[in-house]
């Protein structure tokens, strides 16, 4: 057996073979779509997976405005964010959130799924969300995929 060929190899920025996805939020509630999308994002799904590199692909997520939750999510899960003085505490539920701008829902939480290091915040800019079915990246020839075949 010749031992040489068993030669484990790193990804690094440089090497990364990135390439563009397209995922539909509307086919899965919340968290399953978004911890799909967290593992893509890391490049969990490649066999070339190197946990301190950025080898994810970009991820270019539509329908956002007709994401679903299961249970009594939409009224009873609240965004709580802070403006740093006192009485300065917004509490928001996921219904207001949405018909506010829907594609907060979905950044926070991929967001939180991610590592909290600069290597997650790098992986967190490859993340693009639509509210709708248009987006402005025809350009990268991005590949839809089925969340299921993940």
């Amino acid at each position: 057996m010749d031992h040489l060929s068993f030669k484990t190899t790193h990804v690094s920025k440089a090497n990364a073979q990135k390439s563009w996805v397209i995922v539909d939020a509307s086919v899965a509630p919340l968290g399953r779509v978004c911890s799909q999308i967290a593992n893509i994002l890391r490049g969990k799904h490649k066999p070339s997976f190197t946990p301190n590199a950025d080898c994810g692909d970009h991820v270019i997520v539509l329908n956002a405005d007709n994401l679903r939750v299961t249970g009594k999510k939409m009224t009873e899960k609240v965004y709580i964010t802070h403006s740093g003085y006192p009485g300065g505490q917004k509490r928001r539920t996921v219904r207001e959130q949405m018909n506010r701008d829907s594609r907060r829902v979905i950044e926070h939480a991929v967001k939180g799924m991610l590592q909290g290091n600069k290597l997650g915040a790098a992986q967190y800019r490859n993340l693009y969300v639509y509210a709708g079915m248009e987006h402005p990246h025809e350009a990268q020839q991005p590949v839809a995929i089925e969340l299921k075949n993940l």
